[in-house]
Formats: C-alpha cells, sequence, structure tokens
C-alpha cells in the first residue's frame, strides 16, 4: 500500500507516542455505507509489533508493582474519559463498522465505558487464599500478573472488545499489545488514545496491520506470555497452534450457529421481538451470539413465523449515521460477497422456503453500500450449509421440531456452542431444556446482550476462556502462585 498522510489521532500508539508504521504503509479505510475510502491508518508489520512488545515488556516492570487500587483508579478515570466522548465516539464507530448508530454504535461506546469502571472497580478483588496446613506452616496463593499481553480483535463491534481485552489485563498488572481490526480501527485508536492520558508510557499499544503480517508476528512473538483472541473459529485455531509452540496460554472467543427453540406456549409477540434481539438483526447479525437457527414447534410454526416476518420488514434498513436507521451495512465486500452466496444457495434449493428478504437490491440509494436485506429461509433441514455454518449476515433458518428431544439434538447437532436461546412460559421446561444445550451461554425468555459480571464464553469450536466477569479477569489474565513458609524454625 502506498504511503499517505494519517493524522495524528489515526496513528498507532506505542510507547505512549503517536507514530506511523516502520514501512511508511498505509491501510485504507471504507465506510460500508458508500463504498468509499475515507481515513488511511497505519499498516503495521514484524518490525512494529516487535518494538511493541519490548516496550510493554518494559513498561511492565513497573506496572506490575503498581498497587492493584491505583490501577483502578486509572481505569476509573478512562472509563469518565471515554463518557464524556461517546457521541464523538459512537459516530465514528458507526463510519467504520457501518453499524447504526441509535441501535449499536452509540450502546457499544456508553457499555465501553461501563467496562473500564467495572474492572477499575474490581482491582481490590485481586485476592489469594490462605491455607489451613496447620499451626508451623503458612501456606498462601498470590494472583500475579502473567506479563505482555497480546490480543487480536475483531471488527463488528471493535471497541468494546477492546476495552474487554484492555481493561481487565491492565487491572491485574499486564501491559497490553493489541492489534485492532483493518476494517475498523479508527474507534479503538481514538480508544487507544483517551486510555493513555491517564496511563504510563509502554503499559497499553495499539497496532492496526493487517492478520498476515502484523497479527501473526504478535502471535509469534517469543516476548508476549499470553495471547487473547476475538474472531473466527479457524483464525482461532492459527493463534492455538502458535501459543502450543511456546506454551502459552490462550483464551479464545471464536464463532458460534446459535439455536433458538420456541415451544408452542411462546407464540407470543414479546418472543417474536426476543427472537429478532436474539438474531442480532440490528447488528447486521455480524454476531458470533446470533441466534440463526430458529427451531420452531411444528403447531406454532407458520403463525408465529407469519409474525416474525411483519415485525422484521418494519426494520428500517439505511444510513447508519442517520437516527431512524435500525440496521446499517455489512462490513466490507468481501462480507457482503460471502453473505449473497449464502443466500443465492437457500434460493436455488427446493427444500427451502423463503418467507422474506433475498438479494441485496440492485438500484437505488442501498445499492450504493454494503446493505443485505433481513433474509429467512423456512422448512428448512438442520443439515444443510445455512444451519451449519456462521454466516455472519443476516440470513435465520426456520427448522421444524415435534419432540423435545430431537430439538435439543439439532440443536447440538454443532461444532458451535457459544450460545442458545429457550422460548417458553414453562419455566421448569425451559429450564431442563437450557441445561441440556451444549453452549456456554444460554438465555431463557430474552435476546438481549452480554452484560457486565456474567460469565461468557463458549464451549466445542466457540472457545476457550470467559470475559465480561472477575472470573474470567482472573483466569484469563493472572497466575496462581503458592507461597508456603515454615513457621517452626527456631530462630537464629
Amino acid at each position: 500500500m502506498q504511503a499517505c498522510a494519517v493524522p495524528d489521532a489515526r496513528r498507532m500508539l506505542l510507547d505512549g507516542e503517536r507514530v506511523d508504521s516502520a514501512s511508511g504503509a498505509t491501510i485504507p479505510i471504507l465506510n460500508p455505507a458508500s463504498r468509499s475510502v475515507f481515513a488511511h491508518v497505519p499498516r503495521a508489520g514484524a518490525e512494529d509489533v516487535d518494538r511493541a512488545v519490548k516496550a510493554a515488556a518494559e513498561a511492565f516492570a513497573s506496572w506490575r508493582d503498581v498497587p492493584p487500587r491505583e490501577r483502578g483508579r486509572m481505569l476509573l478515570r478512562i472509563a469518565d474519559s471515554v463518557e464524556a466522548k461517546t457521541e464523538e465516539l459512537a459516530r465514528i464507530i458507526a463510519t467504520e463498522t457501518g453499524n447504526a448508530l441509535r441501535t449499536q454504535a452509540r450502546p457499544e461506546a456508553g457499555l465501553t465505558a461501563d467496562i473500564f469502571r467495572y474492572f477499575g472497580g474490581l482491582a481490590s478483588e485481586l485476592k489469594g487464599e490462605t491455607l489451613p496446613l496447620g499451626e508451623h506452616l503458612l501456606s498462601y496463593t498470590r494472583r500475579e500478573p502473567i506479563g505482555v499481553v497480546g490480543a487480536i480483535i475483531p471488527w463488528n463491534a471493535p471497541v468494546l472488545l477492546a476495552a474487554l481485552k484492555i481493561a481487565p489485563a491492565l487491572c491485574t498488572g499486564n501491559t497490553v499489545v493489541l492489534k485492532a481490526a483493518e476494517d475498523a480501527p479508527l474507534g479503538v485508536l481514538m480508544l487507544a488514545g483517551t486510555c493513555q492520558e491517564h496511563l504510563p508510557p509502554g503499559v497499553l499499544n495499539v497496532l492496526t496491520g493487517y492478520g498476515h503480517d502484523c497479527g501473526a508476528a504478535l502471535g509469534a512473538h517469543p516476548g508476549v506470555r499470553k495471547l487473547s483472541f476475538t474472531g473466527s473459529t479457524e483464525v482461532g485455531k492459527l493463534i492455538m497452534e502458535q501459543a502450543a509452540r511456546r506454551v502459552v496460554p490462550v483464551s479464545l472467543e471464536l464463532g458460534g450457529k446459535s439455536p433458538s427453540i420456541v415451544f408452542p406456549d411462546a407464540n407470543e409477540d414479546w418472543a417474536v421481538e426476543g427472537i429478532i434481539g436474539a438474531m442480532r438483526f440490528t447488528r447486521q447479525s455480524q454476531s458470533c451470539t446470533a441466534g440463526s437457527r430458529l427451531f420452531l414447534h411444528a403447531s406454532i410454526f407458520d403463525e408465529f413465523l407469519e409474525k416474525l416476518v411483519a415485525r422484521t420488514s418494519k426494520l428500517r434498513l439505511g444510513d447508519p449515521l442517520d437516527e431512524s436507521t435500525d440496521m446499517g451495512a455489512i462490513i466490507n465486500e468481501k462480507q457482503f460477497t460471502k453473505v449473497c452466496g449464502y443466500i443465492e444457495e437457500g434460493l436455488g434449493r427446493s427444500d427451502a422456503r423463503l418467507a422474506m428478504g433475498g438479494l441485496p437490491p440492485e438500484t437505488g440509494p442501498l445499492s450504493e453500500g454494503f446493505f443485505a436485506r433481513p433474509t429467512i429461509f423456512a422448512d428448512a433441514s438442520n443439515d444443510w450449509r445455512l444451519a451449519r455454518e456462521e454466516i455472519f449476515g443476516p440470513v435465520l433458518v426456520a427448522i421444524r421440531w415435534e419432540d423435545v428431544d430431537d430439538a435439543i439434538r439439532m440443536a447440538n447437532d454443532s461444532h458451535y456452542g457459544l450460545a442458545a436461546f429457550v422460548w417458553s412460559r414453562d419455566i421448569g421446561q425451559a429450564l431442563r431444556t437450557a441445561h441440556r444445550v451444549e453452549a456456554g451461554w444460554v438465555q431463557v425468555n430474552q435476546g438481549a446482550g452480554q452484560v457486565l459480571g456474567q460469565s461468557y464464553g463458549g464451549v466445542k469450536q466457540s472457545g476457550i476462556g470467559r470475559e465480561f466477569s472477575l472470573e474470567g479477569m482472573l483466569d484469563s489474565f493472572t497466575q496462581k502462585k503458592c507461597v508456603t513458609v515454615n513457621l517452626g524454625l527456631a530462630a537464629p
């Protein structure tokens, strides 16, 4: 990529300074709603990664000794600064991701401040344990930081996901080198600048670059002591392979193909609204937790689907910065083409009925951006590609069931296991189903997003480790040390 002048706020953060890449190369950033380049950021490579890791390692020597409560106070100050910039941050997120300002970008910016405030308040919880081994033996454990954390995030909720790596890692005394997603780095760079107002140099370093050079170099760097990755299962496997070569701990929040199981007694409007939320339609379903497999009981299948289509059809698709917009644009051409390919396959199958949506319009304002219409295929099988692969676009597959054991079998017939949703007025029935579904996070009678404090993460090929919680912070970003002291030794 040709060198290009990059404004200071769009440069990388390395050792407390805004910098360009060592090569001077840049990456163009597209507005998904118009398919036009509106910014450039540095294209980092292995040399930049090395500089960032060395800066983080040097900063770690003193940062780890900062009292936890003081680190927590710094995070609280960051939270206040982020909150003061919520609207500016939200508009950046909407412009670079295509996510609608009202329904997605503004809530993401607000939750980012909450994440720093939540983990800042947990600094006093970095506690160990005392073991009762007798009067003459003192044995206790300490929660210690791991070292330099290499973090890699995707583009679908970039600022929120950056905060979920940065805040707990810094709270526990680690330093961070974070690679932002090449499609949506601007909000993360703004967040980095806000953090740097309150942190010592080198504690947080943020790079912008492609996965195959910058991300790969970060994953393989010998100075990185912990890898935390959010993204696709395929890339997560590569990260895990890199970590295995050096026996480095990893946290992986990967893909999903989440089931929604609807019982006959939930054939009501509240469940329809919940399904729309669970499907993450207002994020163009670009979410690992999207409930994209809808298992409807046969007795309510047609009626429920009719209500779902009627309600989903009211979602307004358009300019992400327009306050009236519900759904924005797909992130880039590659993802847009992929989503269209799945829809084309569905349209070509005789055993699947198009209930709504279809291919994007080829004329008019929406054809100027990567806009995909909400699409629902009905009377489908759990065995075809659209029901098994993560589309990461607004394509829902509705499948009939009659026996609950069969519904649970189909729900579990997937190599994914991130999230699931159960809908029933019979709470006992709903909980029995939730307990049998193979997923790290199951919601009953709601389709909301994650809540700070809950333990969030996947099973099977949806990941390893947990986030969003005290448990996730301690397990992911600290190592436990045991110290045993002989108290019975006579004084000299």
